[in-house]
């Protein structure tokens, strides 16, 4: 059940983000500054901390290339939804509007990506359609009823 709190950890964490991102970019006057910072972080964070890990672990070696493929292409596809925030941003959006669209759309695109990726072995409830259309839904009440600042 730790899981949980790692999950809770990423929530909070990415529901910082598009705000914490926003206001970099404004501070430093430019989205490709922000988009360095970022990648700065993710290389001390995602980089660094699993060498010095594995290192230490005496675990750096057994790579396979499917694997690191894989896990290369996942961290290809986290940098670019890092770009397209900061570009959403440098063309007008705000993370109120912004970060509602993309964690109300990627639960969606995540079980249908997952359900292909690992087909189901007996038809999906029908609820889970259901689920589809509230996820959109609450994204859109989100947006529409956003505080104004």
């Amino acid at each position: 059940m730790i899981w949980i709190i790692f999950a809770l950890g990423a929530a909070l964490s990415w529901g910082l983000y598009g705000p914490a991102l926003h206001r970099g970019q404004v501070q430093l006057g430019s989205p490709l500054r922000a988009l360095l910072c970022v990648g700065v972080a993710y290389f001390l964070i995602g980089v660094l901390v699993p060498v010095i890990s594995l290192w230490y672990q005496g675990d750096l070696n057994g790579f396979s290339m499917k694997g690191s493929t894989s896990a290369t292409l996942a961290g290809t596809l986290g940098a670019l939804g890092a770009v397209c925030i900061i570009f959403a941003f440098k063309s007008g959006g705000l993370p109120t509007y912004v970060m509602p669209l993309v964690f109300g759309g990627a639960p969606v695109v995540n079980v249908i990506f997952s359900m292909w990726l690992h087909p189901p072995k007996t038809a999906p409830n029908p609820l889970l359609y259901v689920g589809f259309l509230l996820a959109s839904l609450g994204a859109g009440l989100v947006l529409y009823y956003k505080p104004q600042s």
